[in-house]
């Protein structure tokens, strides 16, 4: 798909870890140009520079730093807003934009499980955007990405659903500091030690799937048949979430099957082009202790996902490891590549 003029995007909750990895990700972007940032109304008024305390690795863009920081109120003049924004503030704020005609594309929690408003990874069900079409905003709208974690499972999960079915799963998650945001898990805590206890996300992750890997069907998501049990660990890794998973499958099938399941996946971002798609979602990798997130989370630019260690289960059927990069295809990146999905459907028009 070519773009000729970019299409002017605002920035909720510009100030945090979040919205820095997402003016981070939308700099040079082939599609999107960054025109407003909204913050606290503390951070309202003042230079993007002085309002934030920018802790991404690359050097903070001069003209993204001399940008006025303003209200997350609904007079912006970009149509498109990703939201940014903490749990705590983002359910009324992002309704409130939706409502006066913003296409709202969220990283927060808040409206994931509203039946109207889809819980999307591009290359699963790309079709449940169809949802926005009967929500009650107009010419507004609300599209969600999941929970860092759900996003790698889903990912591997998906190709065998798709071809052999699946009835049950059990997934340990090991998951990078980046994920609880700036300043985050005190270092007395996560040093030399590992937390057996994420607020909020067993919950999320035994949900979330089977919205995500549900159909279409009467203007709201059927939730998928799949059990889902998760036990969440915060570990001292910066960046990638590494799962365990064990899955019970609805068919017989070899280990070849899966890998060649998982090698030759691909979705409507692919077909598409997007700027954001890897061109391979799902690497399989040989090597018996891979992956690693040291060597592996920046695979497709950190969009990729990357699978290894798959073998037979004696209480399922098979096992792996999964890991993706938690702040690139787990949230901003993933909410990118949604907000490229709906330019690309004319959803944005």
């Amino acid at each position: 798909m070519s773009q000729t003029k970019k299409t002017n995007v605002a920035i909720l909750g510009a100030t945090g870890s979040v919205g820095q990895k997402f003016i981070e990700l939308l700099s040079n972007h082939p599609w999107f140009e960054i025109a407003e940032l909204a913050a606290s109304d503390k951070s309202a008024g003042k230079k993007y520079s002085e309002a934030v305390n920018w802790v991404m690795q690359t050097t903070l863009d001069k003209k993204i730093a001399a940008m006025e920081v303003l209200k997350c109120e609904p007079n912006l003049k970009s149509k498109i807003v990703f939201s940014a924004l903490d749990a705590s503030v983002a359910g009324t704020i992002e309704e409130d934009f939706a409502k006066a005609g913003y296409i709202v594309i969220s990283n927060a929690r808040n409206h994931r499980f509203d039946d109207d408003v889809p819980l999307m990874v591009p290359e699963i069900n790309s079709d449940h955007l169809e949802l926005v079409k009967v929500q009650k905003f107009g010419k507004g709208a609300i599209v969600t990405n999941p929970n860092c974690s759900t996003i790698g499972l889903v990912m591997a999960l998906k190709p065998l659903a798709d071809k052999f079915g699946i009835e049950s799963v059990n997934v340990v998650t090991m998951q990078a500091i980046s994920g609880g945001g700036y300043p985050g898990v005190p270092s007395m805590d996560i040093i030399d030690n590992v937390i057996p206890f994420i607020g909020g996300e067993e919950e999320k992750m035994e949900k979330e799937p089977r919205k995500i890997l549900g159909s279409l069907s009467g203007g709201k998501v059927e939730y998928a048949h799949i059990t889902v049990s998760a036990q969440c660990n915060r570990v001292s890794v910066i960046d990638g979430h590494m799962e365990v998973v064990q899955v019970k499958l609805k068919k017989k099938v070899s280990k070849e099957e899966i890998i060649e399941a998982w090698n030759n996946f691909s979705g409507e971002p692919q077909k598409l082009n997007l700027p954001f798609a890897p061109a391979q979602p799902i690497i399989y990798l040989e090597g018996e202790k891979y992956p690693q997130p040291k060597l592996h989370r920046n695979l497709g630019n950190g969009m990729a996902v990357s699978v290894g260690r798959l073998r037979e289960c004696p209480l399922f059927d098979y096992k792996f490891v999964v890991l993706s990069h938690n702040t690139v295809r787990g949230a901003t990146g993933g909410t990118i590549l949604i907000a490229e999905l709906m330019k690309a459907k004319g959803y944005l028009d």
